[in-house]
């Protein structure tokens, strides 16, 4: 089995691949910006990190678009982060369009409910995660493990059911989400430690 991390240029590549690795014992894994592998791979993961308009454009320019979004549509696919925000129809974040997978927007989270209270943005470092309904990613994974967070952005998903996960931040956001064969993270699971790693372990074994 071939598991394709795709490379645009944003993403944290080499922690989310050794991360993977580690969990894939006997399984191919690699980092790639062809189209061709990533549509050719059994599992496809979605990295990012950076602006939300910068990661689309890069990858568009890349040519990955298409391939993402095929992806998204028919394999199990991860994404992390921005590869969370980015399946959403519009982001808050220099007025950007996403890929309009799922329905809902991307906001940026409101100074009066964080800044106010001592809270600094971007959110960043350990929280709890709890888990919004069973979902086979979340096997051996205790309600309100804690993960590990960066972002100054949230996803608000149009339809409640999507969410697999919130959080709290000031307010509480969504922190994962679900739907048929994608599943979609806005902590980093490959800097998680454990809980991360079986979330990893858990999606290789995945048959949506």
């Amino acid at each position: 089995m071939t598991i394709a991390v795709v490379d645009y240029g944003m993403g944290n590549l080499r922690s989310v691949a050794k991360a993977v690795e580690h969990v894939a014992a006997g399984q191919r894994v690699v980092i790639t910006a062809d189209p061709a592998v990533v549509a050719a791979a059994e599992r496809v993961v979605v990295p990012g990190q950076g602006a939300m308009a910068d990661c689309m454009h890069q990858l568009a320019a890349c040519g990955l678009r298409e391939a993402v979004v095929a992806a998204a549509a028919e394999k199990p696919f991860l994404g992390i982060c921005i590869g969370l925000q980015m399946l959403f129809e519009h982001s808050e974040e220099g007025d950007t369009d996403g890929l309009g997978l799922l329905p809902g927007r991307v906001r940026r989270f409101p100074a009066a409910r964080t800044v106010a209270v001592g809270l600094k943005v971007p959110h960043m470092g350990w929280n709890e995660v709890m888990q919004s309904r069973p979902h086979p990613l979340w096997q051996g994974i205790a309600d309100g493990s804690r993960f590990y967070f960066v972002h100054s952005y949230f996803v608000e998903p149009a339809q409640p059911a999507l969410e697999a996960a919130s959080t709290g931040y000031g307010l509480p956001f969504t922190s994962a989400v679900a739907r048929a064969n994608i599943f979609a993270t806005q902590f980093h699971p490959e800097k998680s430690a454990h809980a991360g790693l079986q979330l990893l372990a858990n999606f290789i074994r995945w048959q949506p």
